[in-house]
């Protein structure tokens, strides 16, 4: 059986530049290579260092969006100390969910669909970068007043930094929007009886 949750859309950004930060958005349109106006919309994309590929091969890109949780980001905060929450805009989101507490845990083939009919499809866990934890040591500040590591966001967002994946099908996204998230279930054909 498919287990169904239900979340809510509380930001949608887009990311335009090679800076790993994104603007936010009142909402976002989807094509089928991509979110309109963000960096990472094409049907392929050039790897880098320590990806599935020799750096520069180029691929299918299944890292068309990237969306975290408020619930995820919370824990990230907490563990790393800081003074104020880190937003999903800092973190290089196009996607801020609430209502799915888990969302780093989510399995591949998950859907998530919108009002509008616009689904995606989850690819895989989105690992936290080093880059990204050098820019936010540089910016965010702690409750402490103790200067962040480079590796403290590494640290602190280990299996808590989201998700990414492909459009399914296009459509818009807006704030307030419902999500609905079909977890991905082995359907009951590919299942081998233990007899």
């Amino acid at each position: 059986m498919t287990q169904k949750l239900i979340g809510n859309v509380v930001s949608v950004h887009v990311g335009a530049t090679d800076e790993l930060g994104k603007e936010p958005r009142d909402r976002i349109r989807l094509e089928l290579d991509g979110i309109v106006g963000d960096r990472h919309r094409s049907f392929q994309r050039s790897t880098w260092d320590g990806d599935k590929q020799a750096e520069g091969t180029v691929r299918r890109n299944e890292r068309q969006w990237s969306a975290v949780s408020v619930e995820e980001l919370t824990e990230i905060s907490a563990a790393m100390d800081l003074a104020e929450p880190v937003s999903a805009a800092q973190v290089g989101a196009n996607l801020c969910l609430s209502g799915v507490p888990q969302l780093s845990r989510l399995p591949k083939g998950t859907i998530l669909r919108f009002p509008s009919g616009a689904e995606l499809v989850v690819e895989e866990y989105n690992p936290p970068c080093h880059d990204m934890g050098k820019a936010l040591a540089d910016t965010l500040q702690t409750r402490s007043g103790k200067p962040l590591e480079s590796t403290a966001f590494s640290k602190a967002a280990k299996l808590t930094r989201g998700v990414v994946g492909v459009v399914e099908v296009p459509g818009e996204i807006a704030v307030g929007d419902e999500a609905q998230v079909e977890v991905y279930a082995t359907p009951s054909w590919l299942l081998r009886d233990a007899d």
